[in-house]
């Protein structure tokens, strides 16, 4: 079972990160090109063989602010500090004879940003009122100003070259505050990498050096937001990203065969950047792969991916449709939702994996559908709404046997005899 923070929470809430951060120096050198053996300019990155002990186990035992944990030590040029443990992480248990899984549910945001829409900070205030911890994908360029566009030099383009737009001042500020509370909430940043190219040339071609340069980048630009912007009056984000980011989601879902590779050189723990059916998962490289899946279109024969554009794409293509049909469409993603949570809650109990973007596609309706499903379903006893990070804690706390007889349950298949009998084989 896993105890979520309803029940037992580890750790405290951290500390205010009220530091001086007059003196912190960094420079704006290249933020990496691949060299994985430190040759590059600047960026540490996510750099493979990173110690998982070392991530989970720092300041155990240690009351904040005591003498074993003397509290949140800045790093770099002061943009992130390492304030220990984070909070309201639940304590995953492996599962007992005779024990459902819970029925796990990860909504997770692609290119996490907050501008004018407020999506960001509404949906991060939607989880805490819900129980809802969430993945929040963050686009390494969104926090990079676009007068220092040319620091990020993306495989395959020109330097400072992007197929989304950068931020502005103000909501790069107001997306380091997010990711700031965020964190502190007890929810993941990961990573949708940085300038999001799809098609040719895009990500799909990439190499697996390729895709290691732009994690390294990803990971310099949030690690170098005070240096790029500017900002002295913001407080530093409360975690070392070289330990907290353990994986991330590709553009468009292409390249993940070299990215998973590049992934486990990395360091990182899953990957969501592929498509699957509703069954648990499996790992590649002691990568956990926690792909799309899937689910039911009501209504229809088909069905679709569990993200919001193939909804969309599905009911008026690429653009905004017709606005009479809104709330069919609302619906019909909502109760696609439903249907695929019934279908696993009621057969394999497999984890269901939602992606969404913060975007207001056909008058924000699809915004509307998750924001309906996690009301409706986060509060229900036995279902934990989790981060990706706290689902892979799950995972790795189970028997590798049991796990495998849960990969043997097809799409909706309850364990024959019910789950008082499962395992069917006892470790």
């Amino acid at each position: 079972m896993v105890t979520h923070r309803r029940l037992a929470v580890r750790g405290a809430v951290a500390a205010a990160l009220a530091l001086a951060i007059s003196g912190c120096g960094g420079s704006k050198d290249n933020p990496g090109t691949g060299d994985r053996d430190g040759a590059g300019a600047g960026a540490q990155g996510a750099q493979g063989g990173q110690d998982e002990g070392e991530a989970h186990g720092r300041g155990d035992g240690a009351e904040e602010g005591g003498q074993d944990n003397p509290g949140p030590q800045l790093l770099g040029d002061g943009s992130t500090a390492d304030s220990g443990p984070q909070p309201h992480q639940p304590v995953p248990e492996a599962l007992r004879p005779g024990e459902a899984p819970p029925q796990f549910i990860v909504f997770s945001w692609d290119g996490a940003g907050e501008d004018g829409n407020h999506l960001f900070s509404h949906f991060r205030e939607l989880g805490e009122q819900y129980d809802a911890d969430m993945t929040f994908f963050l686009s390494g360029i969104y926090t990079l100003p676009e007068s220092e566009r040319d620091l990020y030099r993306p495989p395959g383009h020109e330097r400072g070259a992007s197929d989304i737009s950068f931020l502005n001042d103000d909501h790069i500020r107001a997306t380091l505050e997010q990711v700031r509370s965020a964190w502190l909430e007890g929810n993941e940043i990961g990573t949708h990498f940085n300038g999001h190219f799809c098609g040719d040339n895009g990500v799909g071609s990439w190499s697996v050096d390729d895709w290691l340069s732009e994690i390294d980048q990803a990971t310099w630009m949030v690690e170098h937001w005070r240096t790029t912007t500017g900002f002295d009056d913001l407080e530093p984000l409360p975690f070392d990203y070289d330990t907290e980011l353990i994986g991330g989601r590709a553009p468009c879902l292409e390249g993940q065969e070299n990215l998973l590779q590049a992934a486990s050189q990395a360091g990182f723990r899953y990957d969501s950047s592929g498509t699957a059916r509703q069954v648990w998962p499996r790992q590649e490289n002691g990568v956990w792969d926690l792909s799309l899946q899937s689910i039911p279109v009501p209504g229809h024969s088909y069905e679709t991916l569990s993200m919001d554009y193939n909804f969309m794409y599905n009911q008026s293509g690429p653009g905004d449709g017709d606005p009479a049909q809104y709330p069919e469409w609302e619906n019909e993603m909502y109760q696609g939702l439903m249907q695929a949570f019934q279908r696993s809650f009621d057969g394999n109990r497999a984890p269901l994996i939602v992606g969404n973007h913060f975007e207001d596609w056909n008058g924000g309706i699809y915004m509307n559908a998750v924001e309906n499903a996690i009301k409706e379903l986060c509060p229900r006893e036995g279902v934990e709404c989790v981060s990706f990070h706290q689902l892979v804690d799950w995972l790795d706390a189970q028997d590798p046997a049991v796990l495998e007889q849960l990969r043997g349950l097809d799409v909706g298949q309850a364990p024959a005899g019910g789950w008082e009998q499962f395992p069917a084989v006892r470790p």
